[in-house]
């Protein structure tokens, strides 16, 4: 099992989203999160005054996948989905799950998911 991290545009969201559920992967996880890269912030005007934001609004995606099938498919979805060339589309992260349990029913690992 794999679990993939996906930071991306806010706006690109819905799109994710859908792009996923074509592909048949079903649930994930959304966290707003801020940070910033090569983007380094910007500049904003507020009221006749300039301030500069130094951590950039953005969204996180977990998803955790049984089978390298489901993550590569995961994986090219995410990234046709949030694709617009420009800098900040953000980054993919993948990393292995030891163990998977659900709480309600006591199943593990891949009957878990």
């Amino acid at each position: 099992m794999k679990r993939i991290e996906a930071i991306i545009k806010p706006f690109k969201l819905e799109d994710i989203k859908d792009a996923l559920v074509e592909a048949g992967i079903e649930g994930m996880t959304i966290s707003e999160v801020k940070g910033y890269g090569r983007q380094q912030g910007h500049s904003e005007l507020y009221r006749g005054a300039e301030y500069v934001v130094e951590f950039i609004p953005k969204v996180k995606i977990e998803i955790v996948v049984s089978g390298e099938e489901f993550l590569n498919l995961a994986i090219d979805a995410i990234k046709k989905a949030a694709h617009t060339g420009k800098i900040g589309d953000g980054k993919i992260f993948v990393t292995d799950i030891e163990r998977t349990i659900r709480i309600r029913t006591g199943e593990e690992d891949e009957e878990a998911l």
